[in-house]
């Protein structure tokens, strides 16, 4: 006995990124992140140093 399979169609089909689209957006990403992370960090650090001084 078959099972009926029902296949729908999107009205717009979903595009997947190229590959090298994806190493751009990563790497911005993990760019930001980092600077952020050095922002951060030199901002506690300031706050401990004057903090000791």
């Amino acid at each position: 006995m078959a099972t009926p399979i029902t296949i729908i169609k999107r009205a717009t089909p979903r595009r997947a990124l190229p590959g090298w689209l994806w190493f751009v957006l990563l790497w911005c990403a993990g760019v930001g992140a980092a600077v952020s992370l050095g922002l951060a960090f030199k901002v506690l650090m300031n706050l401990t140093l004057f903090a000791v001084k």
